[in-house]
């Protein structure tokens, strides 16, 4: 909800000009699109041309036609409409609540309480009741394309690999990989049983190199590749100019890791990944914590769960073991199988509260009882570490864009379907 929210508000503050150009004019309100059983009115019209011509001329594109203006304002009305047609015939909307918690952090990130918020749109002659039946339907527009487009984008490991390849085949030229080889040769017109020994062979010693042996030792030994007498070492090569089967490998690879056997006409390749250069790491601490959580429902009450942490406490800064404790009281059934041990977690994995009461322990220490939303907890800091999580944070960017643009285009497709599939009658030619 939070990311949403900071769309809302970059939308309205674009909106603030239109909505007061609107209510500067007195308009009997005429007809200017029929849509199925709806219509889109003049007023809504002049509303969303003044937004339009607002952002063109924020972009310096000011220029463009003045009929092409008036089509594509049109057109997102008739859009919305439809939109909004279909979000009711499917169920979805914004309560009260919802709009609540929205105009709330609306107002706060402009650094006002709503009652301020609303008291500076009257002075600026904008209507709060038009701002709040806006918002509404922009959270009930962000649902729909979350429920029938966004959420059903899948995006596979293939394609984030794929997409990894693509950007170090662009020339990032300023990424540089330093590698080391094995080939194990294939000859020319080999028969299946001669390619089957040797994939055999890259099968045997990739078994030893991740059994610890050394690879610059074994390429030496078993590779065919012109850089074996140097221990299989390429040197650096920047990633525009990695060979095509390995750019699918090494922009998801870290350093020290092994990947192969890669086939190729020329045999089976094994590669290794000694250095990056050129790459924005980026470290991340990690913690290492075991919690006991008591749960609040129709039989356990939150002033009971609270109490019942606060005698497991004191047992376990008397002596007891933390981990028994928690297999035998903990409400968290797939910690509790593990004595409340939660791994190695990465900021953003836990709920905020969580995390902010797990950072303020010293390594040993146990907390005093606090509570979320998932109920009352004592968390106890095992360790930490620093971990390098850039092929991650590069997954995951590259996972993001792709779904974005998946996205882009699914959204326009069903917004084109919807348009094809709807009754619409223009009249922009009635007004002037």
């Amino acid at each position: 909800m939070a990311t949403d929210l900071k769309s809302l508000l970059l939308f309205f503050l674009l909106l603030l000009p239109a909505l007061l150009a609107a209510q500067e004019r007195q308009l009997l309100d005429r007809i200017v699109a029929v849509v199925d059983d709806d219509v889109v009115l003049e007023s809504e019209f002049r509303r969303e041309l003044a937004e339009i011509r607002q952002k063109l001329a924020e972009l310096g594109a000011a220029s463009i036609p003045e009929e092409e203006v008036r089509k594509q304002a049109l057109e997102r009305l008739i859009l919305r409409k439809l939109q909004l047609r279909e979000a009711e015939r499917l169920g979805i909307g914004a309560d009260d609540e919802t709009l609540q918690q929205a105009l709330l952090a609306i107002a706060q990130r402009n650094g006002l309480t709503p009652e301020e918020m609303e008291q500076a749109m009257r002075e600026q002659g904008i209507s709060p009741d038009l701002f709040r039946e806006q918002l509404r339907e922009e959270i009930t527009l962000q649902r729909l394309r979350a429920r029938e487009v966004i959420n059903r984008i899948q995006v596979t490991k293939a394609e984030v690999d794929a997409y990894l390849a693509n950007q170090a085949r662009q020339g990032d030229q300023e990424t540089a990989y330093r590698l080391r080889h094995i080939l194990v040769p294939v000859p020319e017109g080999a028969s299946a049983e001669q390619i089957a020994q040797a994939r055999a062979q890259a099968e045997r010693i990739l078994e030893r190199l991740r059994a610890g042996e050394d690879f610059a030792t074994l390429a030496g030994r078993y590779s065919a590749g012109q850089q074996a007498l140097k221990g299989g070492d390429l040197g650096w090569i920047p990633a525009g100019q990695l060979p095509t089967l390995f750019a699918q490998e090494v922009p998801g690879m870290n350093k020290g890791d092994v990947r192969g056997p890669l086939q190729s006409p020329s045999g089976f390749h094994i590669i290794k990944l000694e250095d990056v250069k050129g790459v924005k790491r980026k470290i991340v601490q990690q913690t290492h914590a075991r919690h006991i959580l008591i749960r609040t429902d129709e039989t356990t009450s939150d002033r009971d769960a609270r109490i019942r942490l606060e005698q497991l406490h004191r047992r376990i800064t008397g002596g007891e073991d933390f981990a028994a404790l928690a297999r035998a009281h903990s409400d968290d059934t797939a910690s509790a199988l593990r004595g409340g041990d939660l791994g190695w977690v990465t900021p953003g994995d836990l709920v905020p509260k969580f995390e902010q009461e797990m950072n303020r322990l010293k390594v040993g220490e146990v907390s005093p009882p606090f509570r979320t939303q998932f109920g009352w907890h004592i968390v106890q800091v095992l360790g930490r570490r620093d971990k390098d999580v850039t092929v991650e944070a590069q997954r995951d960017a590259a996972r993001k864009a792709i779904r974005q643009r998946k996205s882009e285009e699914a959204l326009q497709l069903y917004l084109r379907k919807l348009r094809d599939q709807a009754f619409v009658e223009t009249r922009l030619d009635d007004l002037d």
